[in-house]
């Protein structure tokens, strides 16, 4: 993995951790470089007003929210965008393919970690669409790999599709980081049994890990493998 760069799409402040975070740790002790691109502006939506004062300052604490997350992970950069939260669906897709774009062409990754078709939330299955448009197999593309994550509380409350992973991660030694990294999410961090408390995903991760011989798993969709 060493010099490996690769590229992580979320939608929203704190996927990037729920999805791949014990990966990302994982890869940045192996000598990749991450660098995570923030569709979505966070929690706006919940406030009627979203010009609202409290509105802003809950956009700066996302901020220093993502940033310590990002440290304890080890991602070597954040881009954020501010597509409206959970309304992604009213913005043209093709605005959203360009952001994604933008930082592709910048970093020129030769993997992508992103969202799964398969979830409930419009948001992530937006960021999907968009990462596949944006990183199309043609010549001269960097993009080598694409995988899919599920996100806890939303991917697997989507019935009847289904999240069918056929590609795990031994994250035995970095899950904890993960959980770590979840704290900076005060806002987003619920108690037990919400699927985003910190037993939860202790749980998730086992699971997975279950699945594949391994103590601790995260589990992802390989969406696309070019192999040269």
């Amino acid at each position: 993995m060493q010099g490996k760069k690769i590229l992580v799409v979320a939608a929203h402040p704190d996927d990037e951790v729920l999805g791949c975070g014990a990966t990302i740790a994982k890869l940045v002790q192996e000598g990749a470089e991450v660098t995570c691109c923030l569709l979505g502006e966070g929690p706006l939506s919940r406030y009627t007003d979203r010009e609202a004062g409290h509105s802003q300052e809950d956009v700066s604490g996302v901020k220093v929210f993502t940033e310590n997350a990002a440290r304890i992970l080890g991602i070597a950069r954040t881009v954020t965008f501010q597509f409206p939260d959970n309304q992604f669906d009213t913005v043209s897709l093709l605005e959203i393919v360009r952001a994604v774009e933008k930082v592709k062409e910048e970093v020129k990754p030769t993997v992508v970690f992103t969202h799964s078709r398969a979830d409930l939330n419009i948001d992530h299955r937006a960021t999907y669409q968009a990462v596949l448009t944006a990183c199309r197999p043609v010549e001269g593309e960097s993009v080598r790999e694409i995988y899919s994550w599920d996100n806890p509380s939303s991917t697997e409350w989507n019935y009847p599709n289904v999240f069918q992973p056929n590609m795990f991660v031994n994250v035995t030694e970095t899950l904890e980081k993960k959980i770590e990294a979840l704290k900076c999410y005060t806002t987003e961090i619920r108690p037990f049994p919400h699927p985003r408390s910190q037993e939860a995903l202790l749980a998730i991760a086992t699971r997975w890990g279950s699945l594949a011989g391994m103590r601790c798993a995260e589990a992802f969709e390989v969406i696309r493998l070019v192999v040269l």
